[in-house]
């Protein structure tokens, strides 16, 4: 049988699997199925209501965190994706506020670094566009990988 730990390490994994699909899907569409964020959702839930090592307050708050971009979202008139919004909602509800929050720091350094890159590099602009969730990704996965969350 599983202890608490395995199980916890399973299911980082698994939302890390979660985001790359995400990710691809993002990249190559610009668009994440609506039912894939509710899949994030129940999972998220399901998670915390399993493992119940954080705090409900952050577990609430990291879900509100979506709610502000999803406001965002709408001011900008989408310069920011619902859907990216929505996947920072579900990653709040998992993460936790704070948690969420060192992941967010990390994930609008690396997309400066890229949009800096590509402004330079390639023949973009500044209105074009660049998917957000697979900079989730990647920030979710090198806090996994050097032992965070």
């Amino acid at each position: 049988m599983m202890n608490t730990m395995q199980l916890y390490e399973i299911s980082q994994w698994g939302c890390a699997l979660y985001l790359g699909v995400l990710a691809i899907l993002d990249w190559k569409t610009k668009k994440i199925p609506l039912g894939l964020i509710v899949i994030g959702m129940v999972f998220g839930c399901g998670f915390q209501l399993i493992y119940k090592e954080l705090p409900f307050l952050l577990v609430v708050t990291g879900g509100a965190v979506g709610l502000v971009f999803l406001a965002v979202s709408k001011v900008t008139e989408e310069a920011f994706g619902y859907g990216d919004s929505m996947v920072i909602g579900v990653l709040g509800i998992y993460l936790g506020f704070w948690n969420l929050l060192s992941m967010l720091v990390l994930t609008f350094i690396l997309a400066a670094m890229t949009a800096m890159f590509v402004l330079t590099k390639q023949k973009f602009h500044r209105k074009s566009v660049l998917p957000f969730v697979p900079f989730l990704a990647c920030s979710y996965i090198l806090i996994l990988l050097t032992g965070g969350f």
